[in-house]
């Protein structure tokens, strides 16, 4: 299905909460997006509450019963996490696995023994987005920070040279590859194929990580010159271990999971007979749940036995991954429930007949909603969740690939200029002492590259697929 724009989707049949006008509901989601940002803007809220106070004040403004829009609420809230809570935790303890047993730094040391000079920024870039396959964003720049330190003190390097492809590797893997939080939801709410996602996601990703990495580096070197921090640079995990694991071993364990999700994809489109045995089996293998539980099991063996973990010191290792992802489950759960009140009152099907009219594609539609709800909100997951939502009834006759283009559009959208009210841009600021200015040249540039790149692509692939 190609040119697929706005005008040729049929209307959705959802039951709304609230029989509002097209003005008043416009209002209301206007008012209850106004109240999350003004909450986690202005009075520093955290999102998990400022998105359940948000949907609450969006099914007021709207008229609609409370008790309905509780429902819808708790209804989006349980099916979100339901969908996605295990996988994001499944990541967590794969993550954890990664960095704790010296995994991570294996891979760190061994591109950087082979790499230098010119090679440097795209060894970076590269261990980044390897990195980043499993691991959430923030825990991927304080495991990269201090490797992207020593990198540039010792080799006497531009720390933006260093830094930015690192950072860039690590946000397009965020915002486009799943098992990452909002690609996962924005899967989940759109009803896309997770392998189609997947596979489009990585070639979006490769020519953007490569623009807005390595090549942008050039020019964001010019403009910030600072020295490396010391101050910053903390003690790397493996630090206290005798052994690491392989290098082979780690790379395959963190492959593994995105190995058997496309396999399954691959099998899909080969075989496309739901009845077929082998079709069958790697529906199971290569199902999100199957597939990264599969790389956590392998990963206590390839990762943790070399590290010389005891069944103790494992188990230490899996509860201390889940620990720091109950406020990133929260805020997602929280994020589905406000999407769920979003479509139960009507919002989608007013999205629908209010751009009948327009030539706007369906794509462009849902990345500038998203870069809207972005810049407003600072929260690239927020913003993925809350479109996705809105955007949801865009995909009922999609073809499987725009429906994953839909999920990428999104995606690139969420990632649109971060600035002073995203926790990323305070994280990159701090850690390599830069001051708002130089942090909104760098870092904030960087991220609306990556949305622009990744969007005209999305955009480009759409007229071929």
């Amino acid at each position: 299905m190609t040119g697929l724009s706005v005008e040729m989707l049929a209307a959705d049949t959802v039951d709304p909460i609230t029989s509002a006008g097209h003005a008043q509901l416009g209002i209301a989601v206007l008012a209850g997006i106004a109240v999350i940002v003004l909450l986690i803007t202005r009075f520093k809220v955290h999102a998990f509450l400022a998105l359940t106070i948000g949907s609450l004040a969006l099914g007021a403004f709207a008229g609609a019963p409370l008790d309905k829009v509780i429902v819808s609420f708790t209804t989006g809230l349980g099916t979100t996490v339901a969908g996605v809570g295990v996988l994001i935790a499944l990541g967590a303890i794969l993550g954890r696995l990664l960095a704790d047993s010296g995994g991570a730094d294996q891979i760190v040391d061994t591109i950087l023994a082979k790499a230098g000079g010119r090679s440097m920024p795209w060894a970076m870039v590269l261990i980044a987005s390897v990195i980043g396959l499993p691991l959430f964003f923030e825990v991927g720049i304080v495991l990269l920070i201090p490797v992207v330190l020593m990198v540039a003190k010792r080799g006497n390097y531009s720390l933006m040279r260093i830094g930015i492809p690192a950072l860039a590797g690590l946000s397009v893997m965020h915002g486009l590859i799943p098992p990452h939080p909002g690609p996962l939801v924005a899967i989940d709410t759109v009803k896309a194929n997770l392998g189609v996602t997947l596979a489009l996601g990585i070639l979006v990703a490769i020519p953007t990580v490569i623009i807005a990495g390595p090549v942008f580096s050039k020019f964001a070197a010019r403009w910030v010159d600072v020295p490396v921090p010391d101050r910053m640079v903390p003690q790397r995990p493996s630090e206290e271990l005798e052994n690491r694991p392989g290098f082979a071993a780690t790379i395959a364990t963190v492959l593994l999971p995105v190995v058997l999700m496309l396999s399954k994809a691959l099998v899909d489109i080969v075989v496309d007979d739901p009845t077929h045995s082998v079709q069958r089996v790697f529906d199971v293998i290569g199902s999100p749940l199957i597939a990264l539980l599969a790389a956590v099991i392998v990963g206590m063996f390839t990762l943790g036995r070399p590290a010389g973990f005891s069944r103790e010191r494992l188990s230490r290792t899996v509860e201390s991954g889940l620990a720091p992802i109950a406020s990133i489950l929260l805020i997602v759960g929280a994020g589905g429930g406000f999407k769920q009140t979003l479509i139960d009152s009507g919002v989608g099907q007013m999205i629908l007949e209010i751009s009948k009219d327009w030539s706007i594609p369906a794509l462009l539609l849902a990345w500038l909603i998203a870069v809207a709800i972005r810049l407003a909100t600072g929260s690239a997951t927020v913003a993925t969740i809350s479109a996705a939502g809105l955007v949801a009834p865009l995909a009922a006759d999609m073809s499987t690939a725009h429906t994953a283009l839909l999920v990428l559009a999104i995606g690139s959208g969420s990632l649109f200029f971060s600035h002073v009210n995203d926790a990323g841009f305070w994280l990159v600021k701090e850690y390599f002492g830069l001051s708002v200015g130089q942090t909104l040249k760098t870092w904030s540039v960087m991220e609306t590259i990556i949305s622009v790149v990744a969007g005209g692509l999305v955009m480009l692939l759409s007229l071929v697929v």
